[in-house]
């Protein structure tokens, strides 16, 4: 006797002779309000987007990391208590254990606790791409699932390295073809320039809240450096006019942020000083970036950034080890791409070739396989159609190229080649039908995987 939980299919549960079945509730089958599902074609959007960031992190020696969607609620609660990302959007739950625990909401401070946990040798180059999750007012570009690419390096106290850690998130927009994107950049300080600088700036806002309100007021003494990150436009002028941290910075701090600036201008990387730009989060110290997009509404124009962070592994009680990183909105970017008509992360072709079946002794099997094995994308029909019936799937595909296999071909040892878009027909070898669909296809041309070479014969 069959003993446990079932792993089969789960039965609907079937109502009572004569008992009318409970009405479906339509909402319940629906993606929550504020997350999406990503479907094809778009999917094969971020499919290369994806491909692309990861080979431009492989190539400056960057490993995938993978963390858990969840953590202890005290490794978000270092990016900062104060936050509205902790005080106010954190999904937080807790376990049947009693352990309270927090979906994650960005995604640095994982990264940094799985380098405490496993202490892998320094300098530790990483990279990633996770769904992150924040309860906030969805709008266009801004889930309560949202998807990030990003990387940290840790380990290195180096302004070279956040030369490089720049360089690596500006080359990956202008490498999917995004000319719109520009960089800016600032210092937070450090320890020993801070307190003055927020003490000047607190003073000064508090100045200001009697006309601004008791909104502003609580945020001033909560955090002022965050009053600065503020696009409340009735905060506007006063923020303009707020002291600036870069005349607070310490004589180290000043050092490294000017050999940063020098590092960007040698590798050619154009950037904007921007003295009033603060990262959101209470972990970034000295060097602080934002990429924002001029195709985008202002208000919502940000599509990167990051900073610097060199205590964030000792207060989760790991050694000093300074630290820098990004993250990147795959919306956003996408989002950006459409406003620029950026064609590299535009919809991908579908298939290289699709296969029908003229014969139905197994060959179309034998074909298909040897051109995916060439590293072509390519499919066929299925449930004994007729041909006239696979022609008609084969239009709907989006192949660019259908092989068709016939008796009177086979004999030959060939196939027939019809092109899709232009109705054209040709004759080709079985031997030579993978190098031929690579030289015509566009599609193959450009996405061939690294290292796929095509192969011959059948």
């Amino acid at each position: 006797m069959r003993t446990g939980r079932s792993r089969g299919r789960a039965l609907a549960p079937v109502a009572s002779p004569g008992v009318p079945p409970e009405p479906v509730n339509p909402d319940a089958y629906r993606a929550p309000i504020g997350t999406h599902d990503v479907l094809a074609p778009e999917s094969r959007r971020w499919q290369a987007l994806v491909a692309a960031f990861a080979s431009r992190a492989e190539r400056f020696g960057f490993d995938l990391v993978v963390t858990p969607v969840f953590e202890h609620r005290e490794v978000f609660q270092r990016v900062g208590t104060t936050t509205d990302v902790v005080r106010k959007e954190m999904y937080e739950l807790t376990d049947r254990g009693g352990r309270d625990l927090a979906l994650r909401p960005e995604g640095t401070a994982p990264v940094v606790r799985a380098y405490v946990q496993h202490r892998p040798v320094p300098p530790w180059k990483a990279w990633y791409v996770a769904p992150n999750f924040r309860y906030e007012r969805p709008q266009k570009g801004r889930y309560r699932q949202h998807w990030q690419l990003g990387a940290e390096v840790l380990g290195v106290d180096d302004p070279e390295i956040d030369v490089e850690v720049i360089a690596l998130a500006h080359g990956f927009y202008r490498e999917v073809g995004l000319e719109r994107v520009e960089l800016l950049v600032n210092s937070m300080g450090d320890e020993a320039s801070r307190p003055a600088y927020t003490a000047a700036l607190r003073s000064y806002l508090l100045d200001h809240a009697p006309a601004l309100g008791e909104e502003f007021r609580e945020r001033v003494e909560a955090s002022p450096l965050r009053v600065l990150d503020s696009k409340r436009p009735e905060w506007a002028d006063v923020i303009e006019r707020a002291p600036q941290l870069t005349e607070h910075l310490s004589d180290e701090s000043r050092s490294h942020f000017e050999a940063v600036l020098a590092g960007l201008d040698a590798l050619g990387v154009a950037h904007t000083i921007a003295p009033r730009l603060v990262r959101g989060f209470d972990y970034y110290t000295r060097t602080t970036f934002e990429f924002v997009s001029s195709a985008l509404d202002a208000a919502q124009n940000a599509v990167g950034g990051g900073g610097r962070y060199d205590r964030l592994a000792e207060e989760m009680g790991g050694p000093p080890t300074p630290g820098i990183g990004f993250g990147i909105g795959i919306e956003r970017v996408l989002i950006a791409a459409d406003a620029e008509g950026a064609v590299e992360v535009g919809p991908r072709g579908r298939l290289d070739a699709f296969v029908v079946d003229g014969i139905g002794d197994g060959s179309a099997a034998r074909v298909t396989d040897a051109l995916r094995r060439a590293g072509l994308r390519v499919d066929r029909a299925f449930g004994g159609r007729s041909v006239k019936a696979q022609w008609k799937v084969a239009d709907r595909s989006g192949a660019e190229v259908a092989v068709m296999l016939g008796r009177d071909e086979a004999a030959r040892g060939a196939v027939a080649v019809k092109d899709l878009t232009t109705g054209e027909q040709v004759e080709v070898t079985l031997a030579g039908l993978a190098t031929w669909v690579h030289e015509h296809s566009t599609a193959a041309r450009r996405w061939t995987p690294p290292g796929a070479a095509p192969e011959t014969g059948s």
